[in-house]
């Protein structure tokens, strides 16, 4: 694979920063030990500009090339953030924070854009100015939102930003990526049926909430078989089923349900959130009780734009050979903020054989290193290309 050499040079050092993040989880903006590592690594590399707390903990450095006569500024951005999870991997280098664990890679992501800055910070040859962003809380808090509520994308003047994210399952180093819709949206809901409470052996003299909700848990299922376009994707889930009373001879006053929506496109967004009241409305006036639904938007699809998309495509190519096209995926990114900002691109790079991510044994694969700091690397010097 023609990657760039001095990352093969350097990726013993870039994983032993890898593996000492790993060992350090912390979790949404709790990144202080990881930014602080992160702010002193381009300090050490010399970057023109080193801003902490940007989103509460994150990070932005700024690499200016030899010369500026392009004008462009190009954004990379990193995820910092680890997983409330107990690391089950039995690494030496393993977690040593219980019930924290980088299970999604974002340590691998870090590693890497240090591996890229620092590379850009060494040869700077490139025209124009890069702005590498190290961010917290992708995993549920939004710390991307935060970055860019705090004025990322003006106040360093990026005009394009460009995003990574590991695959297990996909040859390693290898890259994939799509245009348009790429992550869903991801919205919560709780849903709270009431009704009277009784005597289990007197089912008339009650009001079933625990009736009322089963039906509820299947009705929503018809959201995607029966009122989405069959051609669009939406997945609603409920995963949380709890009742007021675990007494064997209790009917419940009150249930609660909890769950998730995901969908690729605003208008299934707002159907099935409509859907969703509507239906449970429905089911607690046909049997007598009342309900409480309260839908939560969380983040929003994520959207690769068209040109930068086969720009980072054609990258991708230059540092492995071929760039295939990625699936649909209904998971979240919160790198979504900041495509709904500057033009963009988002793209998987392979982890090989291993353990799915959010999973007790994920490991990052550290063998993929030299691909992603090629990719981001080649994306300045064919962005921004030295006169």
């Amino acid at each position: 694979m023609p990657v760039k050499n001095r990352f093969a040079e350097l990726q013993d050092e870039i994983t032993e920063w890898r593996r000492d993040l790993h060992a350090h989880p912390e979790i949404l903006f709790d990144t202080h030990r990881t930014a602080a590592l992160v702010a002193d690594k381009l300090r050490d590399f010399g970057c023109d500009e080193v801003v902490t707390g940007i989103g509460r903990t994150g990070v932005v450095g700024v690499i200016r090339g030899k010369a500026n006569g392009s004008g462009k500024v190009i954004g990379l951005r990193a995820d910092m953030d680890a997983l409330p999870i107990h690391e089950q991997t039995g690494l030496d280098y393993a977690s040593k924070t219980d019930g924290a664990m980088h299970a999604c890679g974002h340590d691998g992501h870090t590693a890497m854009l240090l591996g890229a800055t620092k590379y850009l910070s060494e040869t700077r040859n490139f025209d124009g100015t890069v702005v590498v962003i190290f961010q917290p809380a992708e995993e549920g808090g939004g710390g991307g939102k935060e970055m860019c509520d705090e004025g990322l994308m003006t106040r360093w003047g990026i005009q394009e930003v460009y995003g990574m994210h590991n695959w297990p399952g996909q040859p390693l180093g290898s890259f994939a990526i799509r245009p348009g819709a790429f992550f869903a949206a991801t919205d919560q809901f709780d849903i709270t049926f009431e009704g009277k409470g009784g005597h289990a052996a007197k089912p008339h003299e009650t009001v079933d909430s625990t009736v009322m909700a089963a039906q509820a848990v299947l009705a929503l299922q018809t959201i995607a078989s029966r009122n989405a376009d069959p051609v669009d994707q939406v997945v609603v889930s409920v995963t949380s089923f709890q009742t007021s009373s675990n007494a064997f001879n209790v009917i419940p006053q009150k249930v609660d349900l909890r769950g998730t929506v995901r969908t690729m496109s605003a208008e299934m967004r707002d159907l099935a959130e409509t859907r969703i009241a509507a239906i449970c409305d429905g089911i607690a006036a046909t049997f007598g009780g009342t309900v409480d639904v309260r839908y939560h938007r969380g983040y929003p699809c994520m959207v690769n734009h068209e040109e930068q998309t086969d720009f980072a495509a054609e990258v991708a190519r230059k540092v492995a050979g071929d760039c295939a096209t990625a699936p649909l995926i209904m998971g979240g990114e919160d790198f979504a903020y900041m495509l709904e900002e500057r033009p963009g691109a988002y793209i998987l790079v392979g982890n090989g054989d291993t353990a799915a991510v959010h999973h007790p044994e994920y490991n990052f694969n550290d063998a993929a290193i030299p691909a992603g700091c090629s990719w981001w690397a080649e994306i300045v010097e064919t962005r921004m290309p030295a006169a």
